[in-house]
């Protein structure tokens, strides 16, 4: 009989050759086992077998799994995975709720040019607009609106030959008579190309005004019987009008015959102004501040209300977040915009040399409820009364709730106006 000796620290023990075998024989059963647990579940997805070849001993092949799943997980030991584990992003300083977003993807702002549906997206604009205005319509003011976008001027400088009047042949006559028979009229943008135009309608009525062409480039919003500031805080987000230099919010029965946008921003730009207005004629009706009226024989003048108002990038995204949203007249910012600049006696003005006539002759005021025993307009003011009160009250509460945490008394500070 052959034997095997096995050291052991009590000495030597023989293992016959037959309890060897049988070692080996469950040993090799067992591996057996596994790779058949390994290779039988994806067989049995490829090969569909008739049941009728698969003994129905349930209770053994259910013990012989449970067995090889006890064994993998106790013996096996699976060698490292060399799958790379993309680590988790999470930018804290990126926008809120884009904190798990690489930061060259995040986009925080937008705008309002319109884009074609086809073509490269880098050749869509010829022209990149450098500011916004938006007037709040109505409809009955259209005529009042295209002359304030497309200023109508004369030319009576044009040469007789391209007029057919035998009279034009005389010196006399070309000298004299022909400007006054020729009087021709040529259109000119008075918001050029480099202004997003936008029209907020509070009539519903929008496609009527693709009869000026200006209009077909232009930006429409329409929600009935709503106020520009209510426009102003859901369509003029500082994120969305990032991109221009400077925001025109503007009513729509403004007469701009002395008024021209480009040139108003150059002196805006020489002055500094963050908030401004073009100077009101004193012609103008309706007029609130007397400190408003153009002065004569300067350029500029300090203070500001917002009739006309136009903000640079900056202070606009200031001024939008102190509008409130169920506040939609705005009564009460004009007096609280000097929180948003720096030097306010130096940056709120009033632009002498452009000047603007506020007609007095809006639609708006007719959209307000005639059911409560007042006319529309008076509706709508007292609403306006009713919202400055309110504004104030929340200014003041607020001032005060900041300085209580700030432990501060503001009877102590100094306002500089």
């Amino acid at each position: 009989m052959v034997t095997f000796h096995v050291c052991c620290c009590s000495g030597n023990v023989r293992i016959p050759i037959e309890t060897m075998r049988l070692i080996l024989a469950t040993f090799a059963g067992a591996m057996f086992g596994y790779f058949l647990g390994i290779i039988l579940p994806n067989l049995s997805a490829k090969i569909n077998l008739p049941t009728n070849l698969i003994p129905s001993t349930d209770l053994p092949s259910q013990t012989l799994f449970d067995a090889l799943n006890y064994f993998k997980a106790n013996m096996v030991v699976s060698a490292p995975s060399k799958q790379f584990i993309r680590p988790k992003i999470w930018i804290p300083t990126n926008p809120k709720g884009a904190e798990v977003l690489p930061p060259g993807i995040v986009s925080p702002t937008s705008d309002i040019y319109p884009r074609r549906l086809w073509g490269k997206p880098s050749e869509d604009l010829a022209i990149v607009p450098k500011y916004l205005v938006a007037f709040t319509v109505g409809y009955e003011q259209k005529q009042s609106v295209n002359a304030a976008v497309e200023k109508a001027s004369p030319l009576s400088l044009l040469s007789c030959k391209h007029i057919h009047v035998t009279a034009c042949d005389s010196s006399f006559y070309f000298k004299y008579m022909c400007p006054t028979f020729i009087q021709t009229w040529v259109n000119e943008y008075e918001f050029s190309e480099n202004f997003t135009i936008v029209l907020f309608h509070y009539d519903g009525q929008t496609s009527e005004w693709d009869e000026f062409e200006w209009s077909r480039r232009a930006i429409h919003v329409s929600a009935r019987k709503q106020s520009k500031w209510w426009y102003a805080k859901r369509f003029l987000h500082p994120d969305i009008v990032a991109p221009y230099d400077y925001i025109f919010i503007w009513d729509e029965d403004l007469g701009v015959q002395h008024f021209n946008a480009e040139e108003y921003i150059k002196i805006v730009r020489k002055h500094g102004l963050e908030i401004s207005q073009p100077g009101l004629d004193p012609r103008s009706v309706g007029r609130t501040w007397e400190m408003t009226m153009k002065k004569h024989g300067i350029e500029v003048h300090k203070f500001v209300e917002i009739r006309a108002t136009v903000f640079s990038r900056n202070a606009w995204r200031c001024v939008w977040h102190m509008i409130q949203n169920d506040l939609v007249h705005g009564w009460g910012l004009d007096f609280n915009m000097r929180r948003c600049v720096e030097t306010p006696h130096e940056k709120i003005g009033v632009v002498d040399a452009q000047w603007i006539v506020h007609e007095g002759i809006p639609t708006q005021g007719n959209q307000g409820p005639g059911e409560t025993g007042m006319t529309p307009l008076k509706g709508i003011r007292e609403r306006c009364k009713h919202e400055l009160v309110i504004f104030q009250n929340r200014m003041s509460n607020a001032e005060k709730e900041y300085y209580a945490e700030m432990w501060a008394n503001p009877s102590n500070f100094t306002t500089v106006f």
